[in-house]
């Protein structure tokens, strides 16, 4: 199991999570729901209690991935396997996005 820290704006909002059969799981955390001040991450992720689950990465977190030439740059810098998009996640969208949300990711507890 992998996780981050899904930050909006630098403010946490909740978590992702790809499970050993490598299923997604989104889900916000209980503070980001009870401010009504917080907006939904994506209009595809609406505010909810639920947890959200699929078996591929969510297009909204898919479509912040390099494409073309710059996804094989840096998948041979970082190591990471073509495939593996929520690596290259984790790898490029910590820093600097074209939008309000970061990905952190949260190392396993030992």
């Amino acid at each position: 199991m992998r996780s981050a820290k899904i930050l909006y704006k630098g403010d946490e909002a909740g978590e992702l999570i790809q499970s050993d059969d490598g299923s997604f799981t989104y889900k916000y955390n209980d503070s980001w729901l009870s401010d009504y001040s917080k907006p939904a991450i994506s209009l595809t992720l609406p505010k909810s209690r639920q947890e959200y689950r699929s078996n591929y990465l969510f297009p909204f977190f898919y479509n912040m991935l390099p494409e073309g030439s710059n996804k094989q740059v840096v998948c041979r810098m970082m190591r990471i396997d073509e495939e593996d998009y929520f690596g290259l996640l984790m790898t490029t969208a910590k820093y600097d996005t074209i939008g309000a949300v970061r990905v952190i990711k949260i190392e396993p507890k030992v």
